[in-house]
């Protein structure tokens, strides 16, 4: 390496550790460590059953039991795929075999390849994902039919190419414009993307699996449009998703922000929550938009993604990683799959971080739910009735939530809302 590639090397790893630390700054800053402070007596004991009958519980184990393995396996499998792929020479030269037939240049390659990795990495998982969906018709929480799984699956894989594709190919095209500072560029325009995402998400992706209508005019649209009123966050709309086409699982939330901003009910939610329980839920994600949530996840994920792809910058820098995938450079495409083997990685390594700060915001919402309706009872009811439809188990084993739980567990939320309860005594 020249004198000039390792000054940008080094250039490189000081972004990332500059930025990275500025993440933790935010990350520490920002989340809720306390989100209500312990009554007299102490905390209230957490019930590992939530609540729920025996037989309720017995039968949430079962469908963890059935699914999680597959769960596992799958994300496994595509890390194992996705490494051998993108630490061999076996992926550059599926790039150069795709783009063969119209000419093999490196645009090809790229907008060419990294379809043919994706749809790769996604046929041999696909068993595992059809079994998992076997499993959830056989306990009754998906209605999809499998021409409609196979459409989602479909429009999944190539909406994620597509994107994939495109910010890849000018990750590439500025490594071969500006080899010394492409990784800076680069980082610029992904944390840009992250922004501009969070506007443009509600819009043009989620209408791509689902149909949104108003909910009609009544008490219910009063009284939520009332909450958010009263929530100092006013939002444009209230939107009746068509959930029951693939799931019976009851959800809420409230996307975007600014002028897209909107409270989206599963029509689910309609059919088979009292309307206390449905303001619940509503308040719990307009605690999200108070404490600026969303706000706050585009600022970490800008400032993550500056990071991560100043990271990157620094080791596709390093000669050896290079030459195990047959590249001479950032700028040649056969480095691609290298990239998204090391996205796969960074992707997992930060998914307990995300969890344990995802935790932590709910629970603060949880709260927020509680002071806007002062009606502990109902968000208990909430929270059995969810974990009973959506079939959670109220207590997963202990590394298992502290890896893949974005949420506090049934039984915790549920001691949350009682601890409120003895708060506000009186």
């Amino acid at each position: 390496m020249s004198d000039a590639g390792r000054a940008g090397a080094r250039a490189a790893l000081v972004v990332a550790v500059v930025l990275g630390i500025a993440l933790v700054v935010v990350i520490v800053v920002r989340t809720p460590w306390e989100v209500l402070p312990a009554p007299a007596g102490g905390r209230t004991p957490i019930d590992p059953t939530g609540g729920l009958s025996a037989e309720q519980v017995s039968r949430a184990e079962a469908f963890a039991a059935a699914l999680r393995p597959a769960g596992l396996i799958s994300l496994a499998l595509a890390l194992l795929v996705s490494g051998v792929l993108g630490l061999t020479p076996l992926g550059g030269r599926l790039l150069r075999a795709v783009a063969a037939p119209l000419g093999g240049g490196w645009v090809w390659q790229v907008l060419l390849g990294v379809p043919a990795l994706l749809l790769i990495s996604t046929v041999i998982t696909l068993p595992l994902a059809a079994y998992g969906e076997m499993v959830r018709h056989r306990y009754g929480l998906s209605t999809r039919s499998w021409g409609l799984w196979l459409r989602d699956v479909a429009v999944s894989t190539a909406i994620d190419a597509v994107l994939t594709a495109l910010g890849l190919l000018a990750l590439i095209w500025l490594a071969r414009r500006a080899p010394r500072t492409w990784w800076a560029w680069a980082g610029l325009g992904a944390a840009v993307l992250v922004v501009v995402g969070s506007f443009l998400w509600p819009v043009l992706i989620e209408p791509a699996f689902n149909r949104f209508d108003a909910l009609p005019a009544g008490q219910l649209r009063t009284d939520l449009l009332e909450l958010a009123k009263e929530n100092g966050t006013p939002v444009q709309d209230v939107l009746v998703s068509d959930a029951s086409r693939r799931t019976t699982a009851l959800n809420a939330y409230v996307s975007g922000f600014g002028s897209t901003r909107r409270i989206v009910l599963y029509d689910t939610v309609l059919d088979d929550l009292p309307d206390t329980q449905i303001e619940s839920i509503v308040a719990h994600e307009l605690g999200h938009v108070a404490a600026d949530d969303v706000l706050t996840g585009t600022l970490t994920g800008a400032l993550g993604a500056g990071a991560g792809v100043a990271l990157l910058g620094w080791l596709l820098s390093w000669d050896p990683l290079l030459r195990r995938t047959g590249a001479t450079s950032p700028g040649d495409p056969r480095v691609v799959p290298l990239i998204l083997f090391l996205l796969a990685v960074g992707t997992l390594l930060s998914t307990p971080v995300q969890n344990l700060v995802s935790r932590q915001i709910e629970a603060r919402a949880d709260v927020h739910a509680l002071d806007l309706t002062g009606d502990p009872d109902a968000l208990i009811d909430l929270q059995r009735d969810l974990a009973v439809t959506n079939l959670s188990d109220p207590d997963p084993p202990g590394v298992l939530q502290w890896f893949f739980g974005s949420h506090p567990t049934t039984a915790q939320r549920i001691a949350t809302a009682e601890d409120w309860k003895r708060l506000h005594r009186g």
